[in-house]
């Protein structure tokens, strides 16, 4: 009943947003802000066509593999910094300087290092996505129940038990809200690293649709992706986190 009350609410929210796009592009009456129906021709123009699927899948491949990279290594690196004050004096200065960091820099630098081809951008994408996990994660850990840890001792668990039942159970939370941030940053910047250097894929097709000032087809692109999104957020993201908070009261 909630799940549906939630998306009753969804769907009148999104109603409202389209009944006011759709008066604003009728009084404006410019192709720079077209209207819903103009946005689905152009959205059933590319997918005819077969390059709203060749760019989309292109983007999802690159995101699938940074996003990955980002929350292996980022979640092992933030739990380090949790568990290990020596690591988190040692390391933790580098995690905040590449947080900071403009993602312009890294794109820019991997592409002059590495050269235009698909591994630098997806390193790219990566390590901007690192520091953003491992700040996450390390919150986590440091805020790790003692008492459940000295239960463990005290039962044996060993490492690995310990870290399957006690340690990832409480960091489930944290997986998941740096999971969720992180999909929607490595999809930005995975734009821009398409924009500045790849033949394909959805930041390359709004730079040419720029360069048009093809706002219908921009806006197509932006409503595919955000089906996509809607798509993982529902049907991956959230399953998994209630899966993994089960042993919650």
């Amino acid at each position: 009943m909630a799940t549906l009350n939630r998306l009753g609410w969804s769907a009148v929210s999104l109603g409202a947003f389209i009944a006011v796009w759709w008066l604003a592009a009728a009084l404006i009456d410019s192709a720079l802000l077209p209207d819903p129906p103009k946005v689905l021709e152009a959205l059933f123009a590319a997918a005819r066509s077969g390059e709203l699927a060749t760019n989309l899948l292109a983007t999802l491949a690159r995101v699938l593999a940074s996003f990955t990279i980002a929350m292996v290594l980022g979640s092992a690196l933030g739990i380090l910094l949790g568990l290990s004050p020596a690591a988190d004096r040692l390391l933790g200065p580098w995690v905040v300087l590449f947080l900071n960091l403009p993602a312009l820099v890294i794109i820019i630098l991997a592409y002059v290092w590495f050269g235009l081809n698909e591994w630098a951008a997806i390193i790219a994408v990566a390590i901007n996505k690192i520091p953003n996990v491992a700040v996450t994660l390390r919150e986590g850990a440091v805020a790790l129940s003692r008492d459940l840890a000295e239960m463990a001792a005290i039962y044996r668990f060993g490492r690995w038990k310990t870290l399957r039942h006690v340690i990832l159970p409480q960091l489930a939370p944290f997986f998941a809200a740096a999971a969720r941030s992180g999909l929607a940053l490595v999809w930005k910047i995975v734009l821009v690293v398409e924009l500045l250097g790849r033949p394909n894929g959805v930041g390359f097709e709004l730079q040419t649709s720029f360069q048009l000032f093809d706002v219908a087809t921009i806006l197509a692109y932006a409503l595919a992706f955000g089906l996509i999104v809607q798509a993982i957020e529902l049907g991956v993201v959230q399953p998994w986190e209630r899966a993994a908070n089960r042993w919650r009261r």
